[in-house]
């Protein structure tokens, strides 16, 4: 079952047809999801769908799932066609993410899903907290508006700057709380550097509460 989980369709085609991992990957999706969605509902019973729904996003994602493969060193063992292994295959962010979700099919077909759901806990357990606590359920501004009304602090405000050409602007934006400057964002857009400024100044001053 192990084997199977980590053969990608590139290998099995290149080994005349043998079983690839997508099907447990078709599974281990639907597994994953149902477990993080429990844990979300029960962790959090203060946040209402609008909430829960982007903050699962936020965790069971292609980029959330790669940054745990590779926590396990999942590319390590991963079974690929020597065309992917020429390209990298074994740090691509989809191939990760694809074999992390058939690992977790296969758990769950192995041990049931208390096996499963305490492993895939003991794994994303501290990527929800994360993004629960960075305010990954919510926009960033939203969330470090809801922070500085928390915490007593003046609401924030976003100092914009803008340089370039017109048909090629960019944008800087500072916020500014209780007369305080966090975060130094920039985008293509207002909105787009301040909800980066947001999540960074979120980011400063958690870790300063902490």
């Amino acid at each position: 079952m192990l084997e199977l989980a980590l053969t990608h369709r590139s290998f099995a085609y290149e080994s005349g047809g043998i079983p690839p991992n997508e099907r447990l990957e078709f599974l281990g999706d639907s597994v994953l999801g149902l477990i993080i969605t429990q844990e979300l509902y029960s962790k959090f019973p203060e946040l209402d769908e609008s909430r829960l729904s982007p903050l699962r996003s936020g965790v069971v994602n292609t980029k959330a799932l790669a940054v745990i493969a590779r926590q396990l060193s999942l590319g390590d063992y991963l079974r690929i066609g020597k065309g992917e292994e020429s390209s990298g295959g074994r740090d691509k962010n989809s191939i990760l993410a694809d074999s992390l979700e058939a690992l977790v099919g296969a758990i769950y077909l192995e041990h049931g899903i208390d096996g499963a759901t305490r492993k895939v806990l003991e794994w994303f357990g501290p990527l929800i907290d994360s993004a629960n606590a960075q305010g990954a359920g919510i926009d960033a501004k939203t969330a470090l508006q809801e922070f500085a009304a928390e915490k007593g602090l003046t609401a924030p405000e976003y100092e914009i700057e803008e340089s370039g050409p017109d048909h090629d602007k960019s944008f800087t934006a500072v916020a500014v709380l209780s007369g305080e400057r966090f975060g130094f964002g920039s985008g293509k857009s207002k909105r787009e550097a301040e909800q980066v400024s947001a999540k960074l100044a979120l980011e400063s001053l958690n870790a300063r509460t902490s």
